[in-house]
């Protein structure tokens, strides 16, 4: 386990966002995940960098919520916001108490303490945007999300090791050559203009014609493993069916379909969860979509109602409502962006421009 951390925190710290010697890192966990924090800081230091931690102990936020009186609320931590502001470099490493929150706070004290950080929140998006910020999020195995995926805790473990590559000699090496693969996809993708998705439940066109196409090869995300862009807000029609499960919120949601017109989603359905469907609808923005997406990584192979997994696995695509992604050139703006996965593998194609490019999870021209 120490030499799979080292790695892990070698890679962080010198691929993911390759800190440079005199750059300021925030690095943000919990308690839980101290052994990977201990070895990031080492890292960084090394690196030349300067590293300030950020830990949360088990139940702090919501201690905050419950106890906490306006003017604590609206307190923002002057290290968190001079890191949004002014760092170069940002690394969030999840590692959850729960998967699912133990108590429901007033949803006012909520808005209060998310109204407080907004401006900070904002900053962050645009220097992510322009470039002018390095951020990772990636994660350390903990139960909670552990038992999410019907998963021991070692099992879990292994999962996320393994498709962060950090069993191979030379991670690094190996996201340098998925990027390398996902470079011909993007370059290809940002030449066309109308593309369709086609599959079982599935038969949704959209335009992207002078939206960017990113390569997502590791450095914001680990894992990553994907290819996206903001499609044009008006442009989407048709129908889609989400078979994998998701999280969102806390809440688990399966089996969800969609019908859009002209960019809006019309009518909505769900297996199990569709009251949140209804109420994430309601919120402005929601019912238009941020991003579109195909995902790369064939080393997850299986959802574990983890985003930040899922959605990359090899032979999917996914789209997400909500908030767009501005170095895309996506314009639709939200409080939400929720990614939703449908399955392509098994006879699912897209097209560009009308020649098909892409069948059954696998792109035909690379």
């Amino acid at each position: 386990m120490q030499q799979i951390l080292q790695k892990y925190a070698h890679l962080l710290v010198n691929y993911c966002v390759s800190l440079q010697p005199g750059q300021r890192v925030y690095i943000n966990s919990t308690t839980l995940a101290e052994p990977l924090v201990r070895e990031v800081y080492r890292e960084a230091l090394r690196a030349g960098g300067i590293p300030m931690v950020s830990i949360d102990f088990r139940d702090q936020g919501l201690i905050l919520l419950e106890e906490g009186n306006a003017e604590q609320l609206n307190f923002v931590d002057p290290l968190y916001a001079m890191a949004m502001q002014e760092f170069e470099a940002y690394i969030f490493i999840r590692a959850p108490f729960y998967s699912i929150s133990p108590k429901t706070v007033p949803l006012e004290k909520q808005q209060l303490y998310g109204k407080a950080r907004a401006p900070y929140s904002k900053i962050y998006s645009e220097r992510t945007a322009m470039l002018d910020m390095k951020r990772n999020l990636c994660e350390y195995p903990t139960i909670a999300h552990a038992q999410n995926a019907a998963m021991t805790l070692e099992e879990y473990a292994d999962f996320i090791f393994n498709a962060c590559c950090l069993y191979e000699e030379n991670p690094a090496e190996k996201w340098r050559e998925l990027s390398r693969f996902q470079q011909q996809i993007v370059d290809v993708l940002n030449t066309k203009d109308q593309m369709q998705y086609k599959g079982d439940g599935i038969d949704i066109s959209f335009k992207v014609k002078d939206r960017i196409w990113i390569n997502s090869d590791g450095k914001t995300n680990m894992p990553s493993g994907e290819v996206y862009t903001a499609p044009i807000e008006d442009s989407i029609n048709g129908s889609i069916h989400f078979a994998y499960p998701s999280m969102y919120m806390g809440q688990e949601v399966e089996g969800i379909t969609l019908w859009v017109k002209d960019g809006r989603v019309e009518k909505w359905e769900a297996k199990k969860g569709k009251s949140l469907l209804d109420s994430i609808f309601a919120i402005d923005g929601a019912r238009y979509f941020g991003e579109v997406a195909i995902g790369t990584n064939t080393r997850i192979q299986r959802p574990v109602k983890n985003i930040l997994y899922d959605e990359k696995i090899g032979g999917t695509v996914h789209m997400a409502v909500g908030q767009t992604y501005l170095q895309c050139g996506g314009k639709n703006q939200s409080s939400i962006h929720w990614d939703m996965i449908a399955d392509m593998k098994n006879g699912g194609e897209i097209y560009a421009d009308g020649e098909k490019i892409y069948d059954s999870g696998k792109f035909l021209f690379v």
